[in-house]
């Protein structure tokens, strides 16, 4: 069974959810028998190929083209349309970034191929492959059965923890997209919300805060207990709205799904809508002064206390371990 996995760049850098999505690959083939196919689209693409050779590719792809220099999402579909093609891919995977949620639909609609997004597991066995994802909000797990091909998969980030190996160095191949006509959007200029600051999708440790941080002026403590765990700084659809804090640190069901091993959730009470988007995370810390906060239920740590308080004095003494 030949996979092919869509490996996205970001500012001249492989993505880590682009490394998560082909260990994963790498397991399923594995499994299942065939090879593993890496695509990555725009330009000046060759430097990347060593850095993907650690994580089991076969081959990569390597679509450039002028106009693919930056996000089209035209563009990209007939990129990895062309590539599955090239390559006869039975699966095509992919991780649901806001990028991989925009194009993995319009891969999926043109293939004319199931659709399974936002998988936490996925397995292989008797020519069926099986996949999970979280629904309601978390609160209940789907399980998928693929039986006819091709399947394109979408899959939460930090759910398949990225993994060297050993492995050939992969034969490089150039993709020829054909792209007159088909463009009907071009990105004329890209300005990046994170001010270089780390995404919290990508993430291993968040400190988030809500409306328990009184105001924007006091999310500096989140941002130094952060700093302190170079980790990303996340917030509450509360303190967003208020426009206390930009919407790409927004975590929750209307914000971004995160799956960090270390997750503070800083004066939120712990609506269904935060958690759907936090509950994936491996350690979840609570920090609130209402002992009743649903936050609460879900935390593996909680610590009763008002924010403002206990922020700097976690701080320093984590400090003074590190």
């Amino acid at each position: 069974m030949n996979i092919l996995v869509f490996i996205e760049i970001r500012e001249g850098k492989v993505r880590s959810s682009g490394l998560e999505a082909l260990t994963a690959a790498r397991k399923l083939a594995d499994i299942a028998g065939g090879s593993v196919s890496g695509l990555l689209v725009g330009q000046a693409l060759s430097g990347h190929v060593d850095q993907l050779s650690k994580y089991g590719v076969d081959r990569v792809l390597l679509a450039e083209h002028p106009d693919l220099s930056s996000y089209s999402p035209e563009g990209y579909r007939e990129a990895v349309v062309s590539a599955a093609a090239v390559m006869d891919a039975k699966v095509i995977v992919m991780t649901s970034t806001s990028l991989g949620r925009d194009l993995a639909p319009m891969v999926a609609a043109r293939l004319d191929a199931a659709f399974l997004p936002d998988c936490v597991a996925v397995d292989y066995s008797e020519g069926r492959m099986t996949v999970s994802r979280p629904v309601y909000a978390g609160k209940c797990t789907m399980t998928l059965t693929a039986t006819a091909w091709p399947v394109v998969l979408s899959l939460r980030l930090k759910a398949f923890p990225a993994a060297t190996r050993e492995g050939k160095t992969p034969e490089v191949t150039p993709l020829t997209v054909d792209l007159e006509g088909k463009l009907k959007t071009r990105c004329i200029e890209t300005r990046p919300e994170s001010g270089g600051r780390l995404d919290v999708t990508e993430a291993d440790v968040i400190v988030a805060g809500g409306r328990g941080m009184k105001a924007p002026e006091n999310f500096q403590m989140i941002e130094d207990l952060a700093a302190v765990l170079h980790g990303a700084v996340g917030a509450s659809r509360a303190v967003v709205d208020a426009g206390w804090r930009s919407h790409s640190e927004q975590v929750g069901q209307t914000g971004k799904v995160v799956s960090p091993t270390l997750y503070f959730a800083c004066g939120i009470s712990g609506a269904i809508q935060h958690l759907a988007g936090m509950r994936s995370s491996k350690v979840i810390v609570a920090i609130n002064k209402d002992p009743e906060a649903p936050i609460f239920k879900n935390a593996d740590y909680g610590i009763v206390g008002d924010a403002m308080e206990v922020l700097p004095i976690l701080t320093a003494a984590i400090k003074s371990l590190v």
